[in-house]
């Protein structure tokens, strides 16, 4: 008799039983707050915690109905990166029925089987890009429409979709987490830290670059073993079908003046993204009306008519509905958190808990805290406003510098990639069609590798008393 092998639940199964947890949990803490003041930091009025403030409230019992409110509160809170995922997914729609990309990557791969020497440089060079993209502007949902552009193209290559979303979304990320210069951690933490801002640089360069080689060497032996023997991917079956696909449509590819104009159109929108994003502080609203102008000029260029773009529109939106609910379920953990007035008592526990331990360690448990922390809190400013207030001053009390914290603080970053509660991770995964399961364990090697090197990083700062210079 053959014996059935384990399989983890559907993962909107898994995100729902955390919620439960969280739930649990919030039934079983005892409600407390900070009182909270306004703090202008880099040109902005931000509410934040004031030290030394925590005080017990009347406990707030949620009822079991809040196990269904919470995911469509979620839902709710999430709508704008929701609604830029179905854009996303709508516009690349398009793209796809075109046959502009596939015809693309189809001459991007034969270009490269021209030159295998310059095969071997693709990777380095694209995550050094994106890695650059993290660390000077915070590149993190930007990173989910290149996903659907990279993972053609590492097939094309002979590699896997796995390599497709590591080259934007890991180097992105390492970029984030070990920045030298990331207004979102780094400087917002930075002015609630009362730090010149940008100061440490030197020492945040050195980490970036390492961190950086560390992601790339990780990922290219990966590419290596999967190219020479593709069953070795988690995702094998996946890729049989999109490498069917692709197959199946180089039989038919057409280089023309539309396939031409629709891949210009898509590198000048891509240009238009970058500048706006540097120069004009572009968000989700801007960047999701640029992809949905790309996706109707396409379908213009591809000469489809009205109703044959907006069922390719449809269709690919749609793929994009159990990411959608699987954000949304992420989101309902945090919900349920504030809504219980739980989340200050988890901080001023984690407060006690960093105050407790001799002061060698305490960067590193500050590290681990804000890791912590990080799961139910994903994006960088908020978490600084949440914790910086709180974990600067006492970083005083116990004997390491705030810029060290700081480091701490921003270097935790580096699990985002991974939880299955941040929008950005599982938008990733969502518009890749490549289960969290398959992801995570795919970059829990990698996450532990630079957990490590983390904590390493952080000693240097303590005994050399690293200050704000």
């Amino acid at each position: 008799m053959k014996k059935k092998s384990f399989r983890l639940p559907h993962t909107l199964v898994l995100i729902y039983l955390l919620v439960i947890l969280v739930y649990l949990l919030a039934l079983a803490l005892p409600s407390g707050e900070f009182d909270r003041t306004e703090k202008t930091v880099q040109g902005k009025t931000r509410l934040v915690i004031v030290p030394g403030t925590y005080h017990l409230v009347e406990k707030r019992w949620l009822g079991p109905e809040w196990l269904l409110i919470a995911p469509i509160r979620g839902f709710q809170d999430a709508s704008l990166i929701i609604f830029l995922i179905f854009i996303f997914g709508g516009t690349f729609g398009i793209l796809t029925k075109s046959g502009a990309i596939d015809a693309g990557i189809h001459r991007l791969a034969a270009f490269f089987g021209r030159n295998p020497r310059l095969r071997i440089l693709v990777i380095p060079v694209l995550m050094i890009i994106f890695s650059l993209a993290g660390s000077v502007y915070g590149m993190a949902e930007e990173s989910i429409p290149f996903v659907l552009i990279f993972i053609p193209f590492a097939i094309s290559m002979g590699y896997d979709s796995v390599v497709g979303v590591a080259i934007p979304f890991v180097g992105s990320a390492v970029g984030f987490s070990a920045a030298f210069f990331n207004p979102f951690t780094v400087g917002i933490a930075q002015g609630f830290a009362e730090l010149p801002l940008y100061s440490g640089l030197g020492y945040r360069l050195i980490l970036w670059i390492i961190a950086t080689v560390i992601a790339i060497a990780f990922v290219m032996i990966y590419a290596e073993k999967v190219r020479r023997n593709p069953q070795l991917s988690p995702v094998y079956e996946l890729d049989r079908e999109r490498i069917h696909h692709q197959e199946n449509s180089a039989a038919n590819l057409e280089w023309g003046t539309s396939q031409k104009l629709i891949i210009a159109c898509l590198f000048a929108g891509v240009g238009l993204l970058i500048y706006g994003i540097l120069a004009k502080a572009w968000y989700m609203e801007e960047i999701a009306a640029l992809f949905l102008g790309i996706g109707l000029i396409s379908g213009f260029l591809a000469r489809m008519k009205p109703s044959e773009m907006a069922r390719n529109f449809v269709d690919g939106a749609k793929d994009m509905m159990n990411v959608s609910l699987i954000i949304s379920g992420g989101r309902a953990v945090l919900i349920i958190l504030k809504e219980a007035a739980v989340l200050d008592t988890m901080l001023q526990g984690a407060a006690g808990l960093i105050s407790a331990v001799p002061s060698i360690l305490t960067a590193q448990i500050i590290f681990l805290v804000q890791a912590v922390i990080n799961f139910f809190v994903h994006s960088g400013t908020a978490q600084a406003a949440l914790t910086m207030p709180i974990i600067a001053p006492l970083s005083d009390l116990v004997g390491i510098t705030r810029q060290t914290s700081v480091l701490a603080f921003q270097l935790c970053e580096v699990i985002n990639p991974i939880l299955p509660t941040s929008a950005v991770t599982m938008g990733v995964l969502g518009v890749a069609r490549i289960s969290w399961e398959k992801w995570a364990k795919w970059f829990l090697p990698l996450m532990l590798i630079l957990m490590v090197f983390s904590l390493l990083a952080l000693i240097p700062p303590v005994l050399m008393k690293w200050g704000p210079y």
